[in-house]
């Protein structure tokens, strides 16, 4: 589903509409009936930040386990995404969470080392891979959840 211009609109105005005042901040109350019935409110991951799981299930180095194992000094910290949040096991419990909470949707990016943990087309495709995404998309479908 697209977000039209003025649901947008609606969206940061929201957002802008919160205001810091002595360290205190302020937001006017909107509620979801506010909202015209169009509007989707969802949640997006990226795949490095919560898949974790970074040498499970057949998946390959991305760049950035690559970057963040060779120049650990380069991040906050040191961390890197082996773990991350574990979506990778916990996803069902990230999807109850999504329904408790109301979303209507979930836009998660694909992590391509896992579908292709050796970069190409021709280096062969992981089943375990695509069988992790095809088990979040059912989860999400089975919870009323897009994703998108």
């Amino acid at each position: 589903m697209a977000i039209q211009g003025y649901q947008l609109f609606l969206l940061l105005a929201f957002l802008g509409s919160a205001t810091q005042i002595g360290g205190n901040i302020v937001t006017d109350t909107l509620f979801r009936s506010d909202c015209s019935d169009g509007l989707v409110f969802g949640a997006a991951s990226s795949a490095y930040q919560y898949e974790g799981a970074a040498n499970e299930g057949g998946k390959g180095p991305s760049i950035w386990d690559t970057f963040t194992h060779q120049y650990p000094e380069k991040i906050a910290g040191g961390s890197n995404g082996d773990v991350a949040i574990d979506s990778y096991h916990r996803y069902k419990e990230d999807v109850g969470i999504m329904k408790e909470i109301g979303l209507d949707a979930y836009r998660f990016s694909t992590s391509w080392s896992r579908v292709l943990p050796n970069g190409k087309l021709s280096g062969g495709i992981n089943k375990e891979g695509i069988k992790y995404y095809n088990n979040l998309v059912n989860e999400l479908l089975a919870n009323g959840r897009d994703s998108l």
